[in-house]
């Protein structure tokens, strides 16, 4: 019981290792003022809460069968891919159309961060709900660690070294990420893994339509809070937090509703005895 708790903590221990790599690596850069510090400020930075994130989702599931390596590649694979398509769709789309609407910004993002997740899904080796969860988290994490370091890189070019704003750019996004890719990724993965198992076959059904349409609904609200106050000032800036909590809460406690449901699901088949 102690040793499997201790197992069940390993997420603080990430995250605690991980932010003294980070204070490590930006106390060096202020010491010496040495700008080579800076991507590694930007890539810890960036990768500290997701993925601690992935560590703790992965321990709340009994009988694990992912190895690790698997999901490490479903994290970078799965966010690197996810990104590159988003990004080029929504340059192409909003050439096209002259702006894209929120919307379309959930809809395409939604789509490309699942790409990896599908292709490990129609392969068929893990086939409970913990396991399209699992990965459905891990992709959305490499997701939002990739999109955070681009948007770190972006605010030292437009601030000119200005390692403050740097600083609270990694902490806003690092800190929200969980409520945000991942809740919403992670979420539509549990469920099309669910109704292919209760089925016993591949199936597109209004249960998987609903959950990839509440994410990208999800994901659309989540970016119109977190751009009023950019466009109208910050006078609203308290309305546009209240409306990240709710949504970045209601987003989390969608998958962690999956989680447990998830993970009582596996209990109950370690549970059940073999019919020989």
């Amino acid at each position: 019981m102690g040793r499997l708790k201790v197992l069940r903590m390993t997420w603080l221990w990430v995250l605690l290792s991980g932010l003294a790599l980070f204070f490590a690596t930006d106390w060096a850069l202020n010491m010496t003022a040495n700008p080579r510090y800076l991507p590694t400020v930007i890539l810890v930075g960036a990768t500290v809460v997701p993925v601690t994130f992935v560590v703790y989702i992965y321990e709340r599931l009994p009988a694990r069968e992912i190895p690790v390596p698997s999901l490490v590649i479903a994290s970078l694979w799965g966010g690197t891919l996810g990104l590159v398509v988003a990004g080029v769709l929504e340059y192409q789309t909003a050439r096209q159309l002259g702006v894209l609407p929120m919307v379309g910004i959930g809809l395409i993002e939604e789509s490309a961060k699942l790409i990896l997740p599908v292709i490990i899904f129609l392969r068929g080796r893990f086939r409970s709900e913990s396991d399209g969860l699992v990965f459905g988290v891990a992709a959305g994490m490499g997701f939002a660690a990739l999109e955070t370091m681009g948007y770190g890189f972006t605010v030292l070019l437009q601030t000119r070294g200005d390692v403050s704003t740097l600083h609270q750019t990694l902490f806003i996004r690092g800190l929200l990420s969980p409520a945000g890719h991942a809740a919403w990724t992670g979420l539509v993965c549990a469920v099309l893994w669910r109704e292919r198992k209760q089925r016993g076959h591949v199936i597109l059904n209004w249960a998987i339509v609903w959950a990839f349409a509440l994410a990208v609904l999800l994901h659309a609200l989540w970016n119109i809070f977190g751009s009023i106050s950019i466009l109208t000032g910050a006078g609203v800036f308290l309305f546009d937090l209240i409306g990240l909590v709710i949504v970045g809460g209601v987003s989390l406690w969608l998958l962690l509703r999956r989680l447990h449901e998830a993970a009582q699901e596996k209990m109950s088949e370690a549970n059940t005895p073999e019919i020989l």
